[in-house]
């Protein structure tokens, strides 16, 4: 991770781990269920969706503060996308992150109740933040919505699921990842735009990047299932193999993968070249991306 990245991470996810359990922590709620809702929350993560969020911001010099609680709902819908994948009904992890999942911990019931609350909560926060203007507001709770929901998340896992049925072709595959994975990525970056009042020919290089970045994320998580060890990971490594799983791998060749990854990283890069602002953060958090290791 270059210094710069590494310093704003350093600096900011503290802020927005501190907003993000408070905000759940005040709500009036059975105190199991607030448990269960936090013990996922604070099971570690990269936290880049809330990044995204606050490096776009930081990016035209726009206070933080807001992108604090947009990047805690978007950490939380994650979260409860997290919850659900790990049920027996749907991928039946029994680790996440290096920890028992939250079903494994709570029960089923319980768990998946967590994860109900987790995306409803993320849109009432939302619509709350009287710091900015009620538009302003509406503008990310329907971009909101489409991210995480039928037209996005929600939709992919579905076409994902279908992929284990048969070999999906690459078209098909694109559109999986860019909708299960690219999609809250998406928002995470243009929710940053949107509070900076970025103009709109920056907005519109904004979204390509995130698309080229969300899809770049993804392959990078195909590559590590094959190469990575459960320890780096903090979930089973391996599983894509064992379900016989669509992935760029299996579809491209490990080696075509790779290569597909550095593409979407080139193209990525290329798109931040069309804005005037100083992209560099954003520069490095795409380097990041294709390098990581978990």
């Amino acid at each position: 991770m270059e210094n710069a990245l590494k310093q704003f991470t350093l600096q900011n996810i503290p802020q927005i781990e501190e907003t993000m359990y408070e905000l759940v922590e005040k709500i009036q709620a059975p105190a199991h269920l607030k448990e269960s809702m936090l013990y996922s929350l604070k099971a570690g993560g990269k936290r880049i969706r809330p990044l995204f969020v606050a490096a776009v911001c930081e990016m035209y010099n726009q206070s933080l503060e807001e992108s604090y609680v947009v990047g805690s709902a978007v950490e939380m819908i994650h979260t409860y996308s997290l919850i659900h994948d790990d049920l027996p009904c749907m991928d039946d992890d029994d680790l996440r992150r290096g920890k028992p999942t939250n079903h494994v911990v709570y029960g089923e019931a319980l768990a998946t109740l967590a994860g109900d609350a987790l995306n409803t909560i993320a849109f009432g926060i939302i619509a709350r933040m009287n710091t900015i203007p009620a538009e302003k507001r509406v503008e990310l709770i329907n971009l909101l919505s489409v991210a995480a929901g039928a037209e996005g998340m929600v939709g992919g896992q579905i076409l994902d699921m279908d992929g284990e049925k048969r070999l999906l072709n690459l078209q098909e595959l694109e559109t999986v990842h860019v909708n299960k994975t690219g999609a809250l990525l998406r928002f995470s970056i243009e929710s940053g735009a949107v509070l900076a009042d970025a103009s709109e020919s920056d907005r519109q290089a904004l979204v390509k990047y995130a698309h080229h970045i969300g899809l770049a994320f993804q392959i990078q998580d195909d590559i590590l299932d094959i190469e990575g060890t459960s320890e780096q990971l903090g979930k089973t490594a391996g599983k894509d193999i064992v379900s016989e799983k669509s992935t760029y791998p299996a579809l491209l060749t490990l080696e075509g993968a790779k290569s597909k990854l550095n593409e979407h990283y080139e193209l990525a890069i290329e798109a931040l070249n069309k804005i005037e602002a100083d992209v560099s953060l954003l520069r490095q958090f795409a380097q990041y991306i294709v390098r990581r290791n978990n």
